[in-house]
């Protein structure tokens, strides 16, 4: 399984990612071959990737050169192009005769913006006008990076904490403040830091990017790490390289695994009534349900709920963590999880057929086979597993 970890402490944007993918080995003319199929009115745009410098650190470059304006900025001038709708750009990535896998993931982002957008600026989705994403240059980014990241063959994304930004930033709305108000929202769910100073650190395009295919993560993925991408913006800044550092790598014994984690707060419900929601959440397919003391406000002693579980799993968990406690609010947000491979496989004990759960790190025999037989047996549940062990150990099952 390909991996790719964005490590994003300087800030991500649509062509900084594009200008990682390409430092990753994606080659221009592919990129460019593959941007004809959108079916753009105007298939005159040329492309450029060039080396530069950003405090030290060496990156590519990647520009979208247009027929109408040589001096082009990329990031901030957009106002000169052709505005579109959502509704106009998913029909286009539609009836295009791009692969399958890059329409999926270009509509997935596009999407994301437009909610972004439709709730910044109350309107309908379909009826949102992309005035900074909505030109040539940015149509490119989005479906160029969907292009990348089918070229790569790559199977998880994975970000660091992102740069919070500040100021204010010029825009076809006036003025805004940084980040803007479409891009905060795409920022729910991602992790933040604010060791970066002011600027425009995080794109609408960027964030976008990242609220759709990533998964947030603290630290970097356990991998076999086969590439590392630079794509550098256009700025450069004093505090740190505007760089974004893209890790390729593959990951062979360990699966990975998107999920939801649902909390709540609870400090008038019994022990009892704890108990019996966590036994109906295990039942109804929760992955894993723990709770923790916790000290509330008027100082009211009490306990944090938490519930891992697969996305199509949100609803019903939710309904039952409400309905069982009475709380009057679940928190969610997005994680992942890495998983080592791992079989079930019998096995012929002393006490008859017993099941042993099988990683490449480890084995070991099954937790209920154990307690039946310290049941039937008579015996400590550990010295049950101890023997168990030492036969399985022994070669004698």
């Amino acid at each position: 399984m390909n991996i790719l970890y964005f490590d994003a402490f300087a800030g991500i944007a649509g062509d900084m990612t594009v200008a990682a993918l390409l430092d990753l080995g994606l080659p221009l003319e592919f990129l460019q071959s593959g941007l004809q199929k959108i079916g753009l009115p105007d298939n005159s745009f040329q492309l450029s990737c060039t080396k530069v410098e950003r405090k030290g650190v060496q990156g590519s470059y990647f520009k979208v050169h247009l027929p109408d304006d040589g001096q082009h900025n990329h990031n901030h001038n957009h106002q000169h192009h052709h505005h579109r709708s959502y509704r106009d750009i998913r029909q286009m990535i539609d009836r295009s005769s791009l692969p399958e896998r890059v329409k999926e993931l270009s509509q997935q982002i596009f999407l994301k913006l437009a909610e972004a957008e439709a709730v910044a600026h109350q309107v309908e989705v379909d009826d949102v006008f992309f005035h900074e994403v909505g030109a040539v240059d940015s149509i490119v980014d989005i479906v160029g990076a969907a292009i990348g990241l089918d070229w790569l063959k790559v199977d998880r994304i994975y970000c660091s904490a992102i740069p919070l930004g500040g100021g204010f930033v010029e825009t076809a709305h006036g003025r805004l403040p940084v980040p803007a108000p479409a891009t905060a929202l795409l920022m729910k769910g991602l992790q933040l830091h604010s060791s970066c100073g002011v600027g425009e650190r995080v794109t609408p395009t960027g964030a976008a990017i990242l609220a759709a295919l990533a998964v947030p993560l603290a630290a970097m993925p356990p991998m076999k790490l086969t590439a590392v991408g630079h794509g550098a913006g256009s700025k450069d800044f004093d505090d740190c390289p505007n760089i974004l550092r893209c890790f390729m790598g593959e990951v062979t014994t360990i699966g990975t695994d998107e999920l939801l984690e649902l909390a709540c707060n609870l400090d008038d419900v019994t022990p009892e009534l704890i108990g019996y929601t966590v036994q109906r959440l295990f039942t109804a397919g929760a992955v894993d349900v723990w709770t923790v003391a916790a000290q509330m406000k008027k100082q009211r002693p009490g306990a944090i709920l938490t519930v891992m579980c697969k996305p199509e799993k949100q609803a019903e968990l939710t309904a039952i963590m409400m309905k069982e406690t009475g709380t009057l609010g679940v928190r969610v947000q997005k994680t992942g999880r890495f998983v080592q491979k791992r079989s079930i496989i019998t096995r012929q004990t002393t006490w008859g057929n017993v099941r042993y759960k099988q990683s490449e790190c480890s084995i070991k025999p099954e937790f209920d086979d154990c307690m039946r037989i310290a049941e039937e047996q008579n015996l400590p549940l550990r010295q049950v597993q101890k023997l168990l062990l030492e036969e399985l150990e022994n070669g004698q099952n």
